[in-house]
């Protein structure tokens, strides 16, 4: 970005502008860290169940949120910095920092919405029980910090893994995603592994 400057006598000066920081735009609902620490002892203890029968179909994601806006779009709009849309919802142009590793996009297709707290982990840790309606809403939660968007690459490696097997790049986040990983479970009611809860509270303490 360059300021251009017309002084009196005819000179035009030419200064070049810092870039502008991008900074995460934190998904709605993210617990203080007393209210994380108190959701986190009540939530269950229990070892994790079975994969068997579970397909991200039983999900269904993304749905229409508004017009002709599904969930992903939303939430691209949600979490981004000037971002045009087209028509169909589309995002044209924006920026998004991804709070997972600090990494700055500007084209969505660079960009995954993350289940905070994957389907499949959600699955074996009481989800297998849910309805359908109950999965739907669970995939699709605008209300609660469920979705988040982040750096595509870095999504897939955290893949269905908890926090006991994987962390975000940036131990800076730590904190924020230990009580949005607690205010979820804690939300629908899910299950952790003594495994999970000891990392949780680890990267609590960095609160």
């Amino acid at each position: 970005m360059k300021l251009t400057i017309l002084l009196a006598s005819g000179t035009v000066l030419v200064s070049a502008l810092p870039a502008p920081v991008l900074v995460a735009r934190a998904p709605p609902g993210i617990p203080t860290t007393a209210d994380a620490q108190a959701r986190l002892a009540g939530l269950t203890v229990a070892a994790q169940g079975p994969q068997d029968g579970y397909t991200r179909d039983l999900f269904p994601h993304w749905i229409t949120q508004s017009g002709a806006c599904n969930t992903r779009e939303v939430v691209l709009k949600r979490d981004g910095t000037n971002v045009v849309q087209d028509s169909s919802c589309a995002a044209t142009s924006g920026s998004w920092y991804s709070p997972f590793d600090g990494a700055t996009w500007s084209l969505a297709s660079d960009v995954d919405i993350d289940h905070f707290v994957p389907l499949s982990n959600a699955w074996k840790s009481g989800a297998a029980s849910w309805t359908t309606s109950r999965r739907q809403a669970f995939a699709n939660d605008l209300t609660n910090p469920q979705l988040i968007a982040v750096t595509d690459n870095v999504n897939q490696e955290k893949g269905d893994k908890g926090p006991e097997a994987w962390k975000p790049p940036l131990t800076s986040y730590y904190c924020t995603y230990s009580k949005i990983w607690i205010k979820v479970k804690s939300v629908y009611s899910l299950t952790i592994t003594s495994a999970e809860k000891s990392a949780l509270t680890s990267m609590l303490n960095t609160c």
